[in-house]
């Protein structure tokens, strides 16, 4: 009854989420509920979870590209809770950074048993992760725990859209992003032809990082696909 780590449970099916959370409080956990994939993405951005749980079926994002998105930016442990059975929605979701997928129905203690593996696993990855606070070659230091970022020791006043940009590419590192994944990651909706939104932010961040497109040394353009970040931790 001490553990009072937080989850939050993403799950459409009112009755299900409540013997869900109902069950977990009981077992000392701090259980939040959202009935949407939209709310469930809300909630974990505006609060700090130990362990989500997601369904695949659900209204206005469904949990794979939930999944997707939460992986971009977080280590939390990802359980799936689905009535799929088929081994494609299996291996999809493990693809996409789940760390676990339980078929509906399963029973409690099962659900209890992994819950608690998973915790215990992240729990001490975090006992062992490194600083939060990372340094790139030419002065640029970025706290990924406080969300500052700096520049030769100086904070730069990055607006709220260019902070989740930066931090989106450089948590994780070559991997290229669409304008189009990005607008939909940080935006939250799908981008329209001709809306130039992604490219004007870009833009406005490289020139506060005072990085060049023909020498990039943080941001990089990956001509006909998109973005990637190239800094390298200095270890």
């Amino acid at each position: 009854m001490g553990n009072q780590e937080k989850i939050l449970i993403i799950e459409d099916d009112h009755e299900i989420a409540r013997i869900l959370s109902d069950y977990l409080r009981k077992d000392g956990y701090l259980t939040t509920w959202a009935s949407t994939g939209v709310e469930g993405w809300e909630e974990f951005k505006q609060n700090t979870f130990d362990l989500l749980l997601i369904d695949l079926m659900l209204p206005e994002m469904d949990g794979f590209t939930l999944c997707n998105r939460i992986r971009l930016e977080s280590e939390v442990p990802l359980l799936i809770i689905s009535a799929k059975q088929e081994d494609e929605a299996k291996i999809q979701g493990l693809n996409l950074g789940a760390d676990d997928y339980l078929t509906k129905p399963f029973s409690l203690e099962e659900l209890k048993a992994r819950v608690n593996s998973h915790l215990r696993r992240y729990r001490r990855y975090h006992q062992v992760s490194p600083t939060s606070k990372v340094s790139y070659p030419y002065g640029l230091v970025i706290d990924f725990a406080n969300k500052m970022v700096f520049l030769n020791g100086v904070i730069l006043p990055l607006t709220v859209k260019e902070l989740d940009l930066l931090f989106l590419l450089a948590n994780n590192p070559l991997q290229t992003f669409t304008k189009a994944q990005i607008y939909q990651h940080i935006w939250g909706q799908a981008e329209m032809d001709g809306n130039n939104t992604v490219t004007v932010h870009i833009k406005g961040l490289r020139s506060k990082l005072n990085d060049q497109i023909r020498s990039a040394k943080y941001i990089q353009t990956v001509w006909g696909e998109g973005y990637r970040f190239v800094g390298e931790p200095i270890q």
